[in-house]
């Protein structure tokens, strides 16, 4: 008898540690679950997040726009009630921030695919019609572009076909995903297309990033921050400026801005989709599995979040490109096990 009691002990000790872990320790918890994150899909999680709310009588989770690179180190610096459930992103999590996350005891990160955006290069509907590839793009904003001085002052300089009016981009910050998708998806392609650069990447990564990712600082291009809508403001404010950001946020802005072709493709639902548009990029939701059952209502807010981005859902309406149905039952299945992300996946 004495030792079946000790066992309930035990094991009662156990599952109450589990919460407390969650908890902080403090041996309470949260109701509202916690956000931060991308400011691309931060629209997105709102709207499933008001849905949530009205269809199980839930507390309203809490939403912070950190963007993607602030948003991981919030969610990574550990488990409880003063650490983020759930982080946003606009690009797929890091290496080296699973490895931030496993050291700070966030052991189990769920990683689920919500849908797909672009990177839309936009303009001002007032502003003169041009179209871009991904190499003027990358001569434009580089830093160095094929590892020289950017001298480039109007898009003229930069090929004569092109306006002769002052490059003036405004773009997201280094701390946001759209910033590292922008480098990986358009910058890159623009920037081996030099062979001696591209040769760069085997034998000095650093020295590669460093000509083909690096974004000019001599005031062409403007760091707007995380709010997306800023920069549809200078855009409206500039006729001649361009701007950068997601999807969405061109598709609700249609009545004063357009997308400018790259590499002679609009930034359309449809060729984003098909992956015919160059900057197409998965978006991503991450879930701390150590605060499922703690804080109430994760895994049901994640499956609204999965049901809402079929290609009729209300998110696809919001500007949301929906994932494959593929993806998306898969995505399913990984939420309704809460299968954590294995190191390996990332490399």
């Amino acid at each position: 008898m004495l030792k079946k009691l000790a066992l309930l002990t035990i094991a009662s000790f156990t599952v109450s540690a589990c919460q407390d872990q969650a908890a902080g320790g403090q041996g309470g918890t949260r109701n509202e679950i916690r956000i931060v994150g991308s400011s691309t899909v931060f629209p997105f999680a709102k709207a499933v997040s008001e849905q949530f709310s009205i269809i199980g009588a839930n507390p309203s989770p809490i939403l912070e726009s950190t963007g993607t690179g602030g948003g991981m180190s919030l969610f990574c610096a550990g488990v409880g009630a003063g650490t983020p459930d759930i982080a946003n992103a606009s690009r797929r999590i890091k290496s080296s921030e699973l490895e931030l996350c496993q050291n700070n005891g966030v052991t189990d990160v769920v990683e689920v695919q919500i849908g797909i955006d672009g990177i839309a290069i936009a303009q001002a509907n007032k502003g003169v019609p041009f179209s871009l590839t991904p190499v003027q793009i990358y001569k434009a904003i580089a830093e160095r572009p094929f590892g020289k001085e950017n001298t480039a002052k109007t898009w003229s300089d930069i090929d004569s076909s092109l306006p002769r009016f002052a490059i003036s981009v405004y773009g997201p910050p280094s701390t946001s995903g759209t910033r590292d998708a922008l480098t990986e998806l358009i910058m890159e392609v623009g920037c081996v297309t030099d062979p001696a650069i591209k040769a760069l990447k085997d034998t000095d990564k650093a020295e590669f990033e460093a000509i083909c990712h690096e974004v000019r600082a001599d005031g062409a291009y403007v760091d707007a921050g995380e709010n997306d809508n800023l920069i549809v403001q200078k855009l409206k404010a500039n006729p001649n400026s361009v701007g950068i950001f997601g999807y969405s946020f061109l598709e609700e802005n249609l009545d004063s801005v357009r997308g400018i072709p790259v590499s002679g493709v609009n930034p359309t639902y449809d060729a984003i989709a098909s992956g015919e548009y160059p900057g197409a990029r998965p978006l991503y939701v991450y879930v701390k599995k150590q605060h499922v059952g703690v804080i109430p209502g994760l895994k049901e807010y994640m499956l609204e979040f999965i049901n809402a981005g079929t290609r009729d859902g209300y998110l696809v309406k919001a500007g949301l490109i929906a994932s494959p149905d593929a993806v998306r039952n898969e995505m399913t299945e990984v939420v309704r096990n809460m299968t954590p992300l294995s190191m390996s996946e990332l490399k």
